[in-house]
């Protein structure tokens, strides 16, 4: 892992924020693409907005990518360019949470803070036999007072680490490598048999799904995309126009409807692009996409940030949300570009 090689506290702080709710395998390489264009946070805080969104692209969950970005800001205007070296003062950046402060206050500075992520809440959980919702505050605490007095003085880095590359790759979620462990031993879960029962977590609620109509309309050889609102979800990214169907209409009245109170443009349904399904963290999409012809009016942000007329070869230029891009894939195919 690159991150692992890297001394820098603003390479460990980019490392830390991509690595929430994403794949160690997919970070590598944003990791090293980001950091190439983006080396220092000198360079991050004097980069567009857009242009750190695009190099997000992909990754998902870019209320990260709008942080590092305000972050990155922060520290150029208090404290030099340089990462604070206390966990307060790396509290008050955008998006450093107590878990972000901690491991950049470990790995990078060197002090005595426990990181507490799922990891290391398996490990610990199955070592001690600590059979409490693993996910409520209380017990989020008590793991986290528990790792803390476990820390090695000095060494906190290393532990932090080194326990949460336990729990990725032998306290596995499921048919943990138990045989492996180097603490095999002291493990309660292991001696009574619980390895697959702990953490404990309280039931899943149901995941709403919602029907989701988008119209690419044609003007001249251009389709319109517009930019969500900074606030929004996914904001700052650019999309085709759409929204949620509603229960009294069909998808190509919901497309017609969405097109004309977003982007103010009068529209008719022409053919159907591929269905996209996609998931985020807490709620489904099916996505369905119709090729449209404008009739009337003129594109103006209704309901968005800003609204454009472009080529489909020029898309590349602008940052995507992850389902979007499987319509603009599904475009090149059917007309070039």
């Amino acid at each position: 892992m690159p991150w692992r090689r890297r001394k820098d506290p603003y390479a460990i702080w980019i490392s830390e924020v991509m690595l929430q709710q994403t794949r160690v395998a997919t970070v590598i390489d944003y990791y090293e693409r980001f950091l190439e264009r983006f080396p220092t946070a000198a360079a991050l805080a004097r980069a567009p907005i857009a242009d750190v969104l695009k190099a997000w692209e992909g990754m998902g969950y870019y209320s990260r990518a709008r942080n590092l970005h305000a972050a990155a800001q922060m520290l150029a205007d208090e404290f030099g360019g340089e990462l604070p070296r206390t966990v307060p003062e790396l509290r008050s950046l955008p998006g450093v949470g107590p878990y972000t402060a901690a491991a950049i206050a470990s790995i990078a500075f060197a002090l005595d803070e426990a990181v507490v992520d799922g990891n290391v809440a398996r490990v610990l959980t199955r070592v001690f036999g600590i059979a409490r919702d693993v996910q409520a505050a209380a017990t989020r605490r008590e793991l986290t007072d528990l790792a803390a007095r476990l820390i090695p003085p000095g060494k906190a880095g290393m532990f932090n680490q080194a326990l949460m590359d336990l729990g990725a790759v032998v306290c596995t979620p499921r048919r943990p490598r138990c045989d492996k462990c180097p603490i095999r031993r002291h493990c309660v879960a292991l001696a009574t048999g619980r390895q697959e029962k702990l953490p404990v977590k309280a039931p899943r609620k149901q995941t709403p799904h919602y029907e989701i109509a988008a119209g690419v309309v044609w003007r001249r050889g251009r389709v319109l995309i517009d930019r969500r609102k900074p606030d929004a979800m996914l904001g700052g990214l650019w999309e085709f126009p759409g929204g949620k169907r509603r229960p009294d209409e069909t998808l190509e009245q919901a497309c017609i409807r969405e097109v004309r109170e977003e982007v103010g443009i009068e529209a008719r349904v022409q053919t159907p692009l591929p269905v996209v399904r996609h998931a985020y963290s807490h709620f489904r999409i099916t996505l369905h996409a119709f090729e449209c012809r404008a009739l009337a009016g003129r594109a103006r942000p209704i309901a968005c940030d800003a609204v454009k007329w472009v080529r489909i070869v020029d898309l590349d230029d602008y940052a995507f949300p992850k389902a979007n891009q499987h319509i603009i894939a599904a475009l090149r195919e059917r007309h070039g570009g």
